[in-house]
């Protein structure tokens, strides 16, 4: 885009509530990790290690839109801060107690998982106003949001497994929630998270899931999360038969690689038209590169397919952020950006649910196939709801801005044809920017 990722984070505010987002986020990214590791450390078994992170998926899954929902309507230092607090107590308090009561350990991970705070869709909601309502720079912000998740999801599995080689895996789980609450705490100190206010929104009981062009979204996004859920388990089959876990390693880095290379050239050019249409050639393009996996070929191809098969990941995310942002009804900004998070986490468990029969029945080609599958149905929903997506809908400000000390909004407002409300146009940004 036209905006380097150097250019935007040079913005004032920029690196700081990124890298405090990303910081912040550790213990969720990290989470399922910490709690298998800290498991069988204390003697539990690998059923009992699975079932309290999908717990915590789960319950992280329904805590997201509904602290997500409080953002929007309170500000997100009243919400940030204290989630991130309680979340981590959860976590110390499984680090405490262990895992000799199962019903401590289930009520332990619940907490964490459910107060988890939606820093993700904070930080969405602030692009605007951090670089100043600039449509090129939100979106090029957007792209490096995306690639910056990648780094994480790299950097955070080898934090936790550092912390437990220094200390023990009840150390990590210590360590890792409390550098998360430092970067929540850095995040919401911050002026323009202190600053920022939603856009008024209209009292409705669905808040963003009144949106049909979002539903469409979080719809398709269900079964690219569905996708990489399946991918996770059938590669461990893989791995089994190619060499073991170096070569899960080396698959799942390449994923990763991918979606970072990808995420960087997207970010790195300025693209016209409507994000809808984009959004569903990047999708039909991450849907076929899923298919090659099925070839099963030698440890070296194999790594090179799941680089490919990474290389639309990121760019499919930083346009369906784009997207998220033109189709949430005014006022629930973050609460959108938390769906997507919910939809895409709760797709990947069901994912690897699915992969593992899948394996056991067809083999590990038939646990690929399963992603394949789902990046299809993913293609497919974005092509039956394409009227909704690109349905046109009425003229409003952009959602959420910074408030200065007198009640004016700083940093530039928006108006024009329903940049981030319910129905946007679909035809690409048509909007003049008031304000600085």
């Amino acid at each position: 885009m036209a905006a380097g990722y150097a250019e935007l984070l040079r913005t004032r505010h920029a690196a700081r509530l990124l890298v405090g987002t990303l910081v912040g986020r550790l213990p969720n990214g990290t989470g399922p990790i910490a709690i298998v590791l800290f498991t069988r450390a204390e003697g539990g078994s690998y059923s009992l290690a699975g079932a309290l992170a999908a717990v915590y998926g789960l319950a992280n899954a329904v805590g997201q839109p509904l602290l997500g929902r409080a953002v929007d309507l309170f500000g997100q230092p009243r919400v940030q801060l204290p989630a991130a607090v309680v979340s981590a107590l959860g976590m110390v308090w499984l680090a405490l107690a262990g895992t000799g009561s199962a019903v401590v350990a289930y009520g332990a991970v619940v907490v964490a998982g459910l107060f988890t705070p939606p820093l993700e869709g904070g930080l969405r909601a602030l692009w605007p106003a951090v670089l100043g309502g600039k449509e090129e720079r939100v979106h090029a912000a957007y792209a490096m949001d995306a690639v910056a998740q990648e780094v994480m999801f790299t950097v955070g599995p080898l934090l936790v497994t550092l912390c437990v080689a220094l200390w023990d895996p009840a150390g990590a789980l210590l360590v890792i929630n409390a550098i998360g609450v430092l970067g929540a705490l850095s995040v919401v100190v911050c002026e323009p998270s202190r600053t920022w206010r939603s856009a008024p929104r209209e009292a409705h009981w669905l808040g963003a899931l009144r949106s049909r062009g979002l539903l469409a979204l979080l719809g398709a996004f269900f079964f690219v999360g569905t996708a990489l859920g399946s991918i996770t388990v059938a590669g461990v089959a893989y791995a089994d038969d190619h060499g073991g876990q170096a070569v899960y390693g080396w698959l799942m880095a390449a994923l990763g690689l991918g979606a970072l290379v990808g995420g960087v050239l997207y970010g790195a050019r300025q693209w016209s038209g409507a994000p809808e249409r984009r959004l569903r050639l990047l999708v039909g393009l991450l849907a076929v590169c899923y298919l090659p996996l099925m070839l099963i070929p030698g440890p070296v191809a194999m790594t090179g397919l799941s680089a490919v098969a990474g290389v639309f990941l990121a760019p499919s995310l930083a346009c369906a952020f784009i997207v998220v942002d033109r189709h949430a009804p005014a006022g629930t900004v973050t609460e959108a950006f938390s769906w997507l998070v919910t939809f895409f986490g709760v797709g990947a468990a069901i994912g690897t649910a699915a992969a593992g029969p899948a394996v056991e029945l067809g083999g590990t080609a038939t646990g690929f196939g399963v992603a394949s599958v789902a990046g299809a149905a993913a293609l497919l929903v974005l092509m039956a709801t394409q009227r909704v997506l690109a349905a046109p809908g009425p003229t409003r400000r952009v959602t959420g801005s910074a408030v200065g000390p007198s009640g004016v909004p700083s940093g530039g407002a928006a108006e024009g044809p329903v940049e981030g409300a319910a129905g946007g146009s679909g035809e690409g940004p048509v909007e003049r920017f008031v304000g600085n």
